[in-house]
């Protein structure tokens, strides 16, 4: 597997959604609930609509058992993901057993190769230079939650992390440098 960088900087990230938009709603929610929730790639495409939403309205949490730990695990749906979530099912006809991420070929979920494809081709179009892949969107997970102030030893244990260390490099922060994290509890 290729190094993958997160995606740093906020207009970027508008930028590819506004790409994926374009492109199709279904693509615009896999990264949007990628980058506010860090679930690995195989867990967010195993979802199925029932898992985020309750047949009116998105669930406030998504709780998964994950496929690679085997634990269960709750995921906070943030107001970005549940607006996503609520533009792509409120305009489709989706069961709730219906895979979230379903495949336009088939009733399938869309495949690992397909999710490569929709986030890297975005990045391209946005004018990112970087390494991006599937695991970017986890990335940016991680390091926009750190920048927002958030304990990196909270972020290490979302992310299944067994150090503050390994999440840092991870995130491709040096933690020896002098990074300024903004704590904003804007009481």
């Amino acid at each position: 597997m290729e190094f993958v960088e997160p995606i740093k900087e906020i207009g970027d990230i508008k930028a590819i959604k506004a790409i994926l938009r374009q492109h199709s709603q279904r693509d615009v929610l896999f990264f949007v609930l990628g980058i506010n929730t860090g679930i690995t790639i195989r867990d967010l495409l195993s979802l199925k609509v029932k898992d985020v939403w309750d047949g009116n309205e998105p669930r406030k949490f998504l709780n998964i058992t994950e496929s690679h730990t085997f634990r269960e695990k709750a995921f906070y749906l943030n107001r970005s993901a549940a607006r996503e979530l609520t533009t792509y099912l409120s305009n489709s006809n989706a069961d709730q057993n219906d895979c979230l991420f379903k495949s336009k070929k088939n009733n399938n979920p869309i495949t690992r190769q397909q999710a490569y494809r929709i986030v890297n081709q975005a990045a391209k179009d946005a004018g990112l230079t970087g390494k991006i892949g599937t695991h970017t969107l986890r990335k940016t997970f991680a390091y926009h939650a750190y920048q927002k102030g958030i304990a990196i030893s909270i972020i290490a244990k979302i992310l299944n992390h067994h150090s503050s260390s390994e999440t840092l490099r991870y995130i491709g922060i040096d933690k020896h440098e002098n990074n300024t994290v903004k704590v904003d509890v804007n009481l």
